[in-house]
């Protein structure tokens, strides 16, 4: 019998996805502490063919527990809390499910648009204090957009702004023209669409501060920054100056450095901020997409395959080092 482990709460919840693990008859066994470093899988690992991990880290400790793992599949798109050169060093294939949630993070962050543009959750606390205060928004049809990353999250979020009559402006270290051009999409260096625009989505990778007191100087004092992305890429510290100072409009965050977050940040305290539990991701629809994929490229792998979404091929190229 095929034994899967996973730290992933989501994997195999939604769907079909039931009916299909029972169909194939795996054994599927889940780790239920999330503050323990192997998401409390402990001896389960040393079972397991393959690991299917969320946001638990999967580092060469883990998968020493695990002598009989075959592969680690991300339940999701991003990979860093993997040690893919471990992995790579043990000749353990890594893959993830790229583009399968995709219109999920899309969504939310036209719903966090929305939501700062017409106070929705300032009038929902009034109404729950039972305070009748209606306030004054603004349209987001005619404003401008700014995607930082066009990638698959940013191409879905920017034709979503576009359906609603905004206007588009984007950066990419390596942009789609195509694209761009297909939907009238001007193409700016960073500086420049942070000037220019109402609204700033960020929808990038990485660790590096993206968004610094310098670069939020740029923006229009009416202007909101969203972060769906890495709560590396900005300072939290230089946006809560700048929502204090009111050189900027609103923020909405669903990711942060660590998860969860300082309480005592005094970014929890602005008015103008909304903020979501780093579930931008977390859908039904997403999380099923996300389960079938893992499970297509855990059949192929069974039956001898190569699945295509692997992020170390070399294990199976005989480079490891």
């Amino acid at each position: 019998m095929t034994v899967i482990a996973t730290t992933s709460p989501g994997f195999g919840r939604f769907g079909q996805v039931p009916a299909k693990l029972e169909q194939l008859g795996w054994e599927v066994l889940r780790g239920v502490d999330t503050s323990l470093p192997d998401g409390g899988l402990g001896d389960a690992l040393a079972r397991a063919d393959f690991l299917i991990t969320g946001l638990i880290p999967v580092d060469d400790n883990t998968l020493a527990k695990a002598p009989k793992l075959r592969a680690v599949l991300k339940h999701g798109v991003g990979t860093d809390n993997i040690d893919i050169a471990a992995c790579t060093a043990r000749g353990i294939p890594v893959l993830n499910t790229p583009a399968s949630n995709s219109n999920a993070v899309a969504e939310l962050a036209v719903a966090a648009m929305f939501s700062l543009a017409r106070n929705v959750p300032a009038g929902h606390m009034n109404m729950l204090e039972h305070k009748w205060v209606r306030m004054v928004g603004s349209e987001v049809s005619g404003k401008t957009l700014g995607v930082v990353g066009l990638g698959n999250i940013g191409k879905l979020l920017a034709k979503k702004a576009i359906g609603l009559g905004m206007r588009v402006v984007a950066t990419d270290l390596y942009p789609d023209r195509d694209f761009a051009t297909l939907n009238a999409i001007s193409l700016l260096a960073l500086d420049d669409l942070l000037s220019q625009s109402d609204y700033v989505s960020l929808h990038v990778f990485g660790t590096e501060t993206l968004i610094t007191a310098d670069k939020l100087a740029l923006m229009k004092p009416t202007a909101c920054l969203l972060n769906l992305a890495r709560g590396e890429v900005v300072d939290l510290d230089a946006l809560n100056h700048a929502l204090s100072s009111k050189k900027l409009g609103g923020v909405a965050l669903d990711a942060f450095v660590t998860e969860p977050p300082d309480w005592s940040h005094p970014i929890f305290s602005q008015p103008r901020a909304v903020f979501t539990p780093h579930m931008g991701a977390d859908t039904t629809e997403s999380v099923e997409r996300t389960s079938l994929m893992n499970i297509a490229d855990i059949e192929t792998m069974l039956t001898g395959g190569r699945p295509s979404r692997m992020l170390n091929r070399q294990v199976f190229e005989g480079k490891a080092e």
